[in-house]
């Protein structure tokens, strides 16, 4: 299978959540066991021999991907959500993104000094989100931080906002 072929299974939703947006569906992505295989392999292989001890996933789709490459890799998984989501005493980012403004949270305790960290999100658009992410991650102090999408909107420039010594991988390129 080709990169190609993982592009082309992606569904784009017109006016989806609002007027003037192309929502890229990465639903259609998961669907194929051939290609959540593939994708799998792939992330695995990039990032296997980094030492990651956690893998962040951003709600709700980084949920999907980030728990299988937290096993491919042996690390544990940290899910980063919306406001009041989390039980425990959380860290909050507040972030524009493209059509308003959002907050996710971290549990204060998931992350240590220890950790050289893989954040995990399906798309990078304008890249508020990650980057709140980002910070977030910063904010209770790792060894490392590693930042990777499915899908990135290159028209967007979303990858300058973060630090040019901060390895990006996307997979598909739009």
């Amino acid at each position: 299978m080709s990169l190609e072929k993982l592009k082309k299974s992606v569904r784009n939703i017109p006016d989806f959540p609002i007027e003037g947006i192309q929502f890229k569906d990465v639903t259609t992505l998961f669907k194929s066991a051939e290609n959540l295989c593939e994708m799998t392999d792939i992330l695995k292989n990039i990032y296997f021999e980094k030492g990651i001890t956690k893998v962040v996933g951003i709600e709700s789709r980084g949920f999907i991907m980030g728990p299988i490459l937290a096993v491919e890799l042996s690390a544990g998984f940290v899910p980063m959500r919306k406001p009041g989501k989390l039980p425990a005493e959380v860290f909050e980012e507040k972030y524009e993104k493209e059509y308003g403004t959002d907050a996710i949270q971290i549990h204060q305790d998931a992350l240590c000094a220890d950790d050289v960290v893989l954040i995990h999100d399906d798309l990078l658009a304008t890249g508020g989100t990650m980057l709140a992410a980002y910070n977030l991650v910063k904010r209770i102090g790792v060894k490392k931080v590693y930042i990777n999408f499915l899908i990135e909107l290159e028209d967007l420039n979303g990858h300058e906002l973060f630090p040019k010594d901060i390895e990006i991988e996307t997979l598909i390129k739009f």
